[in-house]
């Protein structure tokens, strides 16, 4: 079975819609990094030194490789990646390897099933 990684930054209130999002298209879980920082085009403003720019978070997805643009695409719409300036990014990049799945793989098998 192949696997994708969904790397995905978005300020931290979106989050949770994120992850929904990704759970309804297939996904079987996630990890959330909180207290990322980034910059876009334009540097965030700072009132003596503290950084004005709310608290992002990086959200991984592992999902198996057929269902990744599905929940990439539902992330980006539950997330408006595009609809607004800063309000995040997510790319999809080929997982060579993975273990620690063995609890998760029979769902995953279920769900593609019919996709394959």
């Amino acid at each position: 079975m192949k696997f994708k990684l969904i790397i995905a930054s978005t300020p931290d209130d979106m989050t949770d819609a994120i992850a929904d999002a990704a759970r309804e298209e297939g996904a079987t879980g996630c990890t959330i990094l909180t207290n990322a920082r980034g910059q876009g085009l334009k540097k965030a403003k700072t009132f003596l030194g503290l950084d004005l720019a709310g608290a992002r978070d990086v959200v991984l997805i592992l999902v198996e490789q057929h269902l990744g643009r599905r929940i990439l695409e539902a992330i980006g719409r539950a997330g408006h990646f595009d609809a607004s300036p800063g309000a995040g990014i997510a790319i999809m990049i080929d997982v060579e390897d993975a273990i620690g799945l063995n609890s998760q793989l029979h769902t995953i098998q279920t769900e593609i099933e019919d996709e394959i």
